[in-house]
């Protein structure tokens, strides 16, 4: 099952049949980063709106060969209006991982119809509330906070530090694994529950008719709360595969989160913009099966060498599946 398709994401999305794949996890190339010099590559449209417009007809097509119960994480950055580039100086100098170092920037216009000079372009909730209104569930903005980020050469703002992964989904319930993912509490944080469910009879503030004991202890007393809900800030520093100059978009561990929770083992990872194979690694090291799709024939390449030095853990000397 598992497979790469080299050509237009949009075209190729096309030929899967509906109802085909468990989720999608994806990263598009960022508007106005980088030129490629490849016909049909993304982000140097004319105007935000048109990058905007094609990524939303190419996720239409993606929501159709989601399953029902399919989910789609999308990591997207912003950029700036005015500057004739993307929102960072480097990206290979300041650890932000593209697709490929290509020393020839984009031109991007310096002014459009209501976005200022300077104006962060706003790119990444666009895109999201435009595919809210195509139909999609928007569920969550989860943020990618980088600790190993280095400073802009900016002096009239922040250095950005993070970007952004929506999880939308297809239908109102839909497969999310949430056990999969959680995380383990702090054991301070253990302590001081329960001193605040110690005294029997007590209630939250703000919660009518429920105790503390309610609301904060595990429903088998027998049992420490030991694990919570993941967060929605997710502390990952960049680690960029390198290939021949060729830049993964994110690391590895950024995305196994949205695979173990959206995709049961077995199960298919859609990644129409695949670049130099992340994703697919990722869930073959998963034991997920992948379909990767690339505009590069040379990424598609670079790809494929890469996914088949991975082994799946399940295969790993001294990996025990876990037994519920």
């Amino acid at each position: 099952m598992s497979k790469v398709l080299c050509g237009d994401a949009l075209e190729m999305l096309k030929t899967l049949p509906t109802g085909s794949v468990n989720m999608c996890v994806t990263s598009p190339p960022y508007y106005g980063l980088r030129d490629y010099g490849i016909d049909g590559q993304l982000g140097t449209e004319d105007t935000p709106a048109l990058y905007i417009e094609r990524l939303v007809d190419i996720f239409r097509e993606v929501y159709r060969v989601l399953r029902k119960d399919g989910t789609l994480w999308i990591n997207i950055a912003d950029s700036y209006a005015g500057s004739g580039k993307g929102g960072w100086d480097s990206p290979i100098k300041n650890g932000i991982s593209q697709q490929q170092y290509n020393p020839k920037a984009f031109n991007m216009p310096k002014k459009w119809k209501g976005i200022k000079a300077k104006d962060m372009i706003g790119i990444p909730w666009s895109l999201a509330f435009s595919l809210r209104d195509s139909g999609w569930y928007l569920r969550s903005d989860i943020i990618w906070q980088k600790p190993n980020c280095m400073p802009e050469s900016v002096k009239d703002r922040p250095s950005k530090s993070y970007e952004h992964i929506f999880l939308l989904a297809k239908s109102k319930k839909y497969y999310y694994d949430y056990e999969a993912v959680q995380e383990p509490v702090a054991p301070e944080t253990v302590a001081r529950l329960k001193r605040a469910v110690s005294d029997v009879g007590k209630y939250a503030n703000g919660v009518d008719g429920q105790p503390m004991q309610a609301i904060f202890l595990p429903r088998d007393h027998s049992k420490e709360r030991t694990m919570r809900n993941k967060r929605d800030v997710w502390t990952v520093s960049t680690n960029s595969y390198r290939a021949d100059g060729h830049f993964a978009m994110y690391p590895e561990r950024l995305i196994e989160p949205c695979i173990l929770a959206g995709c049961p083992v077995g199960g298919v990872v859609l990644d129409p913009f695949f670049g130099s194979g992340t994703t697919g690694a990722a869930a073959k090291r998963l034991g997920r099966e992948y379909i990767g799709i690339e505009l590069n024939p040379e990424y598609c390449t670079i790809a494929e060498k890469r996914i088949d030095e991975v082994i799946p853990q399940k295969d790993m000397e001294g990996y025990n599946e876990k037994v519920e």
